[in-house]
Formats: C-alpha cells, structure tokens, sequence
C-alpha cells in the first residue's frame, strides 16, 4: 500500500529530469519554461517556447507529502477555489489567503490519512452504491438525475469530479462506523443512570441551536503548545466580543470541519452535549458566547443562536406497528436493476401459485431476514425506508404485495398482523441509549481522528525550488 504512495515523488523527480535532458533553451536563472499543464513549451521548430513577459511559468509541484502520497499545488489550488467559491454563495469574508491555504491544507491531509486507512482495510464504495447514492441526492432536491446533473453543470462543477467526492464522503462515513460508532457500547445501566438525571433535573429537555469554533488540541501536546494553542482561542474570542462576525471568525481559526459554513451545528439536544457545555449553555440566553471551554479534543467558543423545549422523555406514545415479512432481490455489479426486476416478479407468480412464502424467502431472498424466512417482526413508522413503508402501509394482513422498489433493491412485502401498542417505556430508553451513543461518539471521533492524524508521516514542501 505505503510502496505505490513513494513513487510518487520518484516519478515526479523523474518527470523534471526527462524534462531538463529534452531542452536546450534556459532563462537567466537556469529554469525552464512550462506552460499551465506543467509541460514544456515548444514551438514548432521544437524549440521551447518563452511567452512575452519572459516570466517562468510555475510547474504542478508538491507541498505535502502524508505517508508517501503527494498532495499538489494544483489540487490544493483546486480546493481553495472550491472553498472561495462557496464562502463567497454564504457570504462570509474569507481569512487572509495563508490562513485560508494553510487550513484547507490540513483539512485535506486529515482526509487523507482517513482514505488510506479505508483503502488499507479494504472498505470500498461500487459504482451501484454510488449511483443509489446519487439518485437519493437528486431526490432529496426533488430533481430527477437529469435535472441534478444539469444544476451541478450550471455551476461549473464536473460531474466525474462531484462523483468521486460523493464516493469520499461515503468511505470516510463507513470508515467511522467501522473504526468508531460500532465500538460504543451503551450499557443499560447508563440508560437507567441517564433517565433518572433526566427525571431529576430542570432544564435538561432545552434543544439549543448553536454555532461554535473548536481550535485542536494535538495529541500528547506540551504543556507550552497547549498554552499557545489557548492565546490562539483568545484572540477569536476578542475579535468576537469586539463585533466580528462569528462565520468569518470561524472561517479564519477554527479548525472544525464546518469551519467553513460558518461553524454552524444546527440544533442540539442538551442531552447530546458534554455535561460541561450544557451547564453553561442553560444559563445563556440567545446571541451571548460561552467563555472558553477546554476538552481533550480542543479549545471551544459557542454561539447560542436559539434555544426551545424538548418533548420530555416520559411522554405518552401509542403507534400502530405491522408485523411484516418480505423478500429482497438487490441491485448490484451482479445483478442489474432489470435482471433483479424479472426474478422478483417470477416469485411473485409462484406465491399467486400457493407457494409458500417463508420458504421462498429462505431460499431466494437477498437480506440478513431470509434465514427467519424474511420474517422482520413488529415494524414502528420510520423502521424502514420511505417506498417499503408506503407499500407496506396499503397492505390488508395477508395481502402481499406487487414488487416494490426502493434504495435496497425489489421487495415482496407481506403483513402478517397489525396492533397499537404503548411504546413510551421502550421508546424512552432507546432514545436515552442514542443520546448517550451520540454524546459519546462525537467526543471518541474527535479523539480517534486526531490519533490518527498524529501518527501519520507529514512532509510540508516549500515552493521554493
């Protein structure tokens, strides 16, 4: 894996070579000339060609180097006009360009290091996962792919290009489950902890809508780093109480991933927060900033924007649920949309023949349910995706369905039985357990990402040649 990301400066060594052998033509300096590709300019004498000015033009060089593998000028200079491009739609004053260039550089070997990893542990994303993924996009926008893909050319944004981040995205969402949401354990007797604070203390239920910068902290950071680190939190801090604007302060010092979308949260329970900011913030009222406030991740500054009342836990719910079984044919490298298509509905003749459906499910279906023959057990509003629930919803008990399609692949879906239950009590305590998931996730991600980027081989490369 480390051995690919090492050619990389050995090719581009050889590449500057290769280049200085072909020409014979030198500026005072003993530099040649490149043209913006990063090749040489010939004419077509085959000689180098020098442009008007008699200026060196400046060749594609690297400024890092994250375990072997080359971040360039051009592909960091891609990412700044990106960055520019939407500050620009969000209406914030971007930081002084060093400022700017220096965190995007971060930003991207954070991301970096993070893919390696993905890529070292063999997580991937096929082009059938994308292209769901992509279709959830443009329906999420309510356009139709066509409509999607045309909005993205309008703005200037390739399409190949938006793909390929979507499939980042995907790998770094998978590499965080994997490496961090899936070893939270939440035991019950947190959940018991948790619900008596809960039944115990006032103001507890308040959601807040919060924006925030968080400087970071590195890992095993001296004591003067840290020190230094804190008198960088203050001056964001001063520039705040002195009527700058929170965005732009965030653009410029937070090294948050929505640094740039003006390090806006959203809306937060106050169950969801560490006990350290949910004090301070219950005494705040609307537009006031909370003090520095240290965490083993880095120095924060809150913003409290608005501030409402939570649906306390003990409330009353009664929901009517579905037991329900199915069958799932999916879409994927393998199997096309219609080739899944044709053998879903080749089941579905053989269950208007009195097959029986347990025993299809057990031998055709593509879910983790066909060893229970497709059984799913009691189903609660929003269990399943938008298209299952709609269909399942329109079935009597005993009905089964057409083929249904969804972001899965084709369904047959069966309701077994229907009944309304009381499901406060369990709903309460799984509530509880994501609240404390959360909490605890947001904090192990902090730390994991920055143990990871800590143990990395950076290398920062000088323009200078």
């Amino acid at each position: 894996m480390r051995t690919k990301y090492l050619l990389c400066p050995l090719i581009f060594l050889l590449v500057l070579t290769t280049n200085a052998a072909v020409a014979q033509q030198f500026d005072n300096t003993g530099a040649i000339k490149f043209d913006n590709t990063g090749a040489i300019k010939f004419d077509n004498t085959g000689a180098i060609k020098f442009d008007n000015t008699g200026a060196i033009k400046k060749i594609d060089h690297i400024v890092a180097i994250v375990n072997g593998e080359c971040i360039t000028r051009r592909e960091l200079d891609e990412v700044i006009k990106l960055s520019l491009k939407q500050l620009q739609k969000q209406g914030i004053q971007p930081p002084a360009n060093d400022v700017l260039e220096k965190q995007l550089l971060e930003r991207e070997i954070f991301g970096r290091v993070q893919l390696q990893l993905a890529s070292e542990i063999g997580i991937t994303i096929n082009d059938t996962e994308l292209d769901q993924a992509l279709t959830r996009i443009a329906t999420g926008n309510k356009m139709t792919k066509e409509e999607f893909y045309s909005l993205l050319q309008q703005e200037g944004i390739s399409y190949d290009k938006f793909r390929e981040e979507i499939r980042k995205e995907m790998l770094l969402l998978q590499l965080k489950e994997r490496e961090v949401i899936n070893k939270i354990t939440v035991s019950e007797g947190e959940v018991d902890n948790f619900l008596y604070t809960q039944a115990n203390s006032s103001g507890s239920t308040d959601e807040y809508h919060l924006s925030h910068i968080m400087v970071r902290i590195p890992e095993q950071a001296s004591v003067i780093k840290i020190e230094l680190i804190r008198q960088r939190t203050e001056v964001a801090l001063a520039k705040l109480m002195n009527g700058d604007e929170f965005a732009e302060v965030a653009a410029e010092f937070s090294d948050a991933a929505d640094a740039l979308q003006g390090g806006v949260l959203g809306w937060r329970p106050a169950t969801q927060l560490p006990p350290k900011f949910s004090e301070i913030l219950k005494l705040m009222k609307p537009g006031e900033l909370t003090p520095i406030i240290q965490s083993p991740s880095g120095f924060h500054i809150l913003k409290l924007l608005e501030r409402r009342g939570e649906k306390e836990y003990g409330d009353v719910v009664v929901i009517d649920q579905s037991h329900v079984r199915h069958i799932l044919i999916k879409i994927s490298e393998l199997t096309s949309e219609t080739d899944a298509h044709i053998r879903i509905t080749r089941l579905k003749e053989r269950l208007d023949n009195n097959a029986d459906f347990e025993e299809l499910a057990r031998l055709h279906s593509e879910d983790p349910s066909a060893s229970a023959g497709g059984d799913l057990g009691w189903v609660s509003p929003g269990d399943t995706v938008a298209e299952f629930e709609q269909a399942m919803n329109e079935l009597q008990p005993g009905m089964i369905s057409e083929p249904v399609q969804s972001t899965f692949g084709w369904h047959l879906i069966q309701v077994i039985e229907r009944r309304t239950k009381d499901v406060s009590n369990e709903r309460q305590r799984r509530k509880a357990s994501n609240t404390i998931r959360a909490r605890k996730s947001d904090t192990a991600f902090q730390e994991w990402l920055q143990q990871l980027r800590d143990r990395a081989y950076v290398e920062y490369r000088s323009e200078e040649v």
